[in-house]
């Protein structure tokens, strides 16, 4: 059974940086799509980054290029979204995905985690 838990989550101020985690357990991740989404109050959910697990690929949205970073240690199962120069616009529930394989920008994932509240204040 697969199961993805986040952390990492929390209140910040705008120009600030956070880091998530996402501890996946449960398969041999070699060949997953590992992903990042989030959802703001009455939004959709959108994509956030996306990785091959064997890191050789990354893919992200336009609004946090430059600013967030993916990325994942292996020894300890974990992926990550290092989050800098925080908007309040960032502001949202982010969730930890994962998929067995397919494209990378996409919103069709196996797995996802519980979500871990972040809220940059302004």
């Amino acid at each position: 059974q697969v199961q993805l838990v986040e952390s990492g989550g929390g209140l910040v101020q705008a120009g600030g940086s956070l880091r998530l985690s996402c501890a996946a357990s449960g398969r041999t991740f070699s060949r997953y799509i590992m992903g990042w989404f989030r959802q703001a109050l009455g939004k959709e959910r959108e994509f956030v980054a996306a990785m091959t697990w064997s890191g050789g690929n990354t893919a992200y949205a336009d609004s946090v290029k430059g600013r967030f970073t993916i990325s994942r240690d292996n020894a300890k199962n974990t992926v990550y979204l290092q989050m800098n120069s925080l908007k309040p616009e960032d502001t949202a529930v982010y969730y930890c995905a994962a998929d067995p394989g397919g494209r990378l920008i996409k919103y069709e994932y196996d797995y996802w985690g519980q979500g871990t509240q972040v809220t940059v204040s302004s």
